[in-house]
């Protein structure tokens, strides 16, 4: 006899309550391992595959390409102990046929050490045979949900309506914490809303409509003997002296980023100084490392070391600050962050504990997270926690910028590219490699002397590398 069971998009951590789904792995009528990957999504961090805790056969999937879900919603429903093609039972692995647990290991990013993918289809004339008669599916917004049996008309609603009766003494199904605070923040009680989410659960679209409802002007009493008219639905028309134009939803990395960049032009009162620098004795030195053998050592990762080595110099620009405690916070660690640009928009992989690691240890972990930013497969992990920026726009072909600091964080260091120019060296005018440094840094850690300060070591370093010997 099988068992149908719902997986819903799991808690995706560090914040995350909604996902986008990119691209089903799993068709209906497969037959899925336990932890086999079935849909690949992309969030505010990153692009990553979700494994399904159950083995069985796909009996529905919830949501096209492109549609954005929330954690809790439900994702695709599998037949656990169904029959198969070969007339062995659809579930693959302990844990599903009895207690019907699953193996549990859903959290996104961080794998789960799937198995081979097993993509069998049911033969027509050999149905799957769940507990109860599956109800048709029916549009939900943009997400194809099962329509449970209806016993009595229920009052139609919308998302957050307020009409709903309130809860029962008892905690309120709630999405996030964020959708509680945001709630609170606004002075609005949870027990009054309706949610549209499964079994009743209270989505930020509901929290926001319910907001949008309360400050809208309310509308002139009808009256009694006035027919009901339908009001057209208003579309969107451009502003005065403006063309429209397209519209690109800010949405995933692309709207993660937006929305972290705001914060910090909000929050961080940033100054930048720069210095352009004689680079010839870098690139030589770099070239003589190489033709020494091993690994090959790139530009960013001496440069990676170079930073730490100011970093521990001038440790407070490797902090971040504290407003409600009114505190500067001094870290230990060199959590070194390193902007990369993808398809899907800007990314800061983080190289964890930079300041342990020599330049052929940097360049190989720059390579590996690189190489992953271009796949989609990062993890939040190595997307969160970093303490400074190392960004080199001078692979865009650019001498200089004024970059924005990455929220938390006191400061980044922009990299120019290196060309050869007119240079005064030993006293006489000759062609060097110059390059232009910037450091775009949070002015409540320190003062201009300080920025400067570490600058100028980083230009040193880079003109004369024997000054790291010092500190090596």
């Amino acid at each position: 006899m099988a068992q149908v069971l719902e997986f819903k998009l799991p808690d995706l951590g560090e914040g995350l309550t909604e996902a986008e789904i990119v691209r089903w792995l799993v068709q209906v009528g497969d037959v899925v391992a336990i932890d086999q990957p079935v849909v690949e999504v992309e969030t505010a961090k990153a692009m990553v595959e979700v494994p399904c805790p159950y083995g069985g056969v796909v009996t529905a999937r919830y949501g096209e390409e492109g549609t954005e879900l929330p954690v809790g919603a439900p994702l695709l429903t599998v037949a656990v102990g169904a029959p198969v093609a070969d007339g062995s039972a659809g579930s693959t692995g302990a844990g599903t046929a009895d207690g019907h647990e699953g193996s549990g290991n859903v959290l996104v990013g961080y794998g789960t050490g799937a198995p081979p993918a097993r993509r069998r289809r049911v033969r027509p004339g050999e149905p799957v045979r769940p507990v109860a008669p599956a109800a048709p599916a029916v549009a939900l917004g943009s997400v194809e949900t099962a329509a449970a049996p209806v016993t009595a008309p229920e009052q139609p609603h919308g998302p957050g309506s307020a009409t709903a009766p309130e809860r029962p003494d008892g905690p309120v199904p709630v999405i996030s914490p964020l959708v509680r605070r945001l709630a609170r923040e606004n002075g609005l009680d949870l027990r009054k809303l309706r949610g549209s989410g499964p079994e009743g659960l209270i989505l930020r679209a509901d929290v926001e409509h319910a907001l949008r409802a309360a400050t809208a002007p309310v509308a002139a009493p009808r009256a009694a003997t006035a027919p009901p008219v339908a009001a057209p639905v208003a579309q969107s028309a451009p502003a005065a002296g403006t063309s429209s134009g397209t519209r690109v939803p800010l949405r995933g990395v692309r709207g993660a980023v937006a929305d972290k960049l705001s914060r910090s032009r909000r929050e961080i009162p940033d100054a930048t100084c720069w210095v352009d620098a004689d680079a010839t004795e870098l690139m030589n030195a770099r070239t003589a490392m190489n033709a020494a053998g091993g690994p090959k050592i790139s530009l960013l990762a001496m440069l990676a070391r170079i930073c730490t080595a100011a970093l521990a110099r001038f440790p407070e620009l490797n902090s971040t600050v504290d407003m409600e405690a009114r505190e500067v916070v001094r870290l230990e660690q060199v959590h070194l962050g390193f902007a990369a640009q993808t398809e899907r928009g800007l990314v800061v992989p983080v190289v964890r504990d930079a300041h342990t690691r020599n330049a052929e240890s940097l360049g190989a972990e720059f390579a590996r997270l690189t190489e992953a930013a271009r796949t989609g497969t990062l993890t939040p992990a190595q997307l969160t926690g970093g303490t400074f920026t190392l960004n080199n726009y001078g692979v865009f072909g650019v001498d200089g910028s004024t970059p924005i600091i990455n929220h938390p964080e006191a400061a980044m260091l922009g990299v120019g590219r290196i060309v050869p120019k007119p240079w005064v060296h030993e006293g006489e005018l000759a062609v060097r490699q110059v390059v232009q440094l910037s450091l775009t840094f949070d002015h409540r850690v320190c003062d201009g002397g300080t920025a400067g300060g570490f600058l100028r070591y980083v230009a040193d370093c880079v003109e004369q590398p024997a000054v790291l010997l010092r500190t090596l």
